[in-house]
């Protein structure tokens, strides 16, 4: 087995082990003969280009005659899908695995506890990887470092998934036009595609916030154990708090971080809401002018985002945090159509000036207090 990005099987995850969990538990995508998956992948990569150019004129993020490093469309299957996150999650996680080895490594036992460790790890992340593999219809994944498998732009940076056997599942179980909806898919993901080729800055602020959120977590087992014994007295004796606007309280996963954490997640919240609703408020602008059947395609599409598969995909979607997911979408499209309400386009392409310039958490709930922050402070 060809190892990730280098890994082999030591540390303190087997990513060996998850790519090759993850590629024997993920179910198998719909049948389609040769001729009809070559047609797919032909028409989602044409999709894929004709969407860059909607997008761009859309969005007027990246002026004419400044165009940046152009990152590579990957049409894969679902195993492609697990590879490319598998060297993702390994680029990401290894600050913190080290940390954790070097910890461990001073406890009798150390090594045989670090990759016994890595193998259940392995299998772990290999599980939950099998779940989502068959729900993705694409992504722009920016972390995993180039390889000849994972190509990207001459000056790094990522490239664009897009998964062809989960985009022909949804469009037949939707019943809706394959054209009219590869095209509407690929248009959300080019939006994605643009948002990080057209703002340079954005992928390194992203690592360091995840890198920062990482590096803010407690290594001690008797510490984190201490912290879930608090999150349980708390939720068992009904003192969980109250969010904002009568909103749930934190969850299980956020009452067991660290304060420091609980600032970072919040500012990661924001800029994913910031970019998920704008990927969505960009693919109903254009969808209109180029996708005819969008309206019913959005509407279908909506019904099937709201009420998950099943009674086991509904619970596994709130175990994995991905109906927070949902409402970033719906948070953060609502936040961008106020602000280009009020400001226009150009207005809102403020928000990529630099990291200061983002919406907080709150703001993304109250757009109006971004605007007067960022607009009445240049303006002044």
């Amino acid at each position: 087995m060809t190892s990730i990005g280098g890994a082999g099987t030591s540390g303190m995850v087997d990513w060996n082990l998850a790519v090759a969990t993850a590629t024997r538990l993920v179910r198998p995508g719909p049948e389609v003969s040769r001729d009809e998956a070559r047609r797919v992948v032909a028409e989602l990569r044409e999709h894929a280009k004709a969407a860059e150019a909607h997008v761009r004129a859309y969005t007027r993020m990246i002026p004419e005659g400044h165009e940046p490093d152009d990152t590579p469309v990957l049409v894969v299957d679902r195993a492609g899908w697990v590879k490319a996150n598998v060297a993702g999650f390994r680029e990401l996680l290894t600050p913190l695995l080290d940390k954790m080895r070097e910890r461990r490594s001073g406890t009798p036992g150390g090594a045989v506890l670090s990759a016994v460790g890595g193998k259940v790890t392995g299998v772990e992340l290999g599980m939950l990887l099998s779940f989502l593999a068959s729900r993705i219809l694409g992504q722009y994944e920016t972390f995993a470092p180039a390889t000849r498998d994972l190509p990207a732009a001459a000056g790094g940076g990522g490239r664009l998934l897009l998964v062809a056997p989960n985009i022909v599942h949804v469009e037949r179980e939707l019943d809706v036009t394959p054209r009219d909806f590869r095209l509407w898919v690929c248009l959300h993901e080019e939006t994605h595609r643009t948002q990080f080729t057209a703002v340079p800055w954005l992928r390194d602020h992203l690592q360091g916030e995840i890198q920062g959120f990482l590096a803010a977590t407690d290594v001690d087992p008797a510490t984190v154990v201490e912290r879930l014994r608090e999150a349980a007295q708390a939720l068992a004796g009904g003192n969980r708090p109250e969010g904002e606007q009568g909103e749930p309280g934190p969850t299980l996963v956020e009452l067991v971080q660290t304060p420091e954490q609980r600032e970072i997640l919040g500012r990661l919240t924001a800029v994913m809401s910031l970019l998920e609703g704008h990927a969505d408020y960009v693919m109903d602008g254009v969808g209109p002018d180029v996708v005819p059947s969008v309206a019913e395609i959005r509407e279908k599409f909506q019904q099937r985002r709201a009420r998950g598969a099943s009674r086991l995909d509904l619970a596994l979607r709130k175990l994995l945090g991905l109906d927070a997911k949902l409402r970033q979408y719906r948070d953060g499209e609502r936040f961008v159509r106020a602000v280009v309400d009020q400001v226009g386009m150009d207005g809102f392409n403020r928000v990529w000036t630099s990291p200061n310039t983002l919406p907080t958490k709150s703001e993304i709930a109250r757009p109006a207090e971004w605007v007067a922050r960022v607009h009445r402070k240049a303006d002044s």
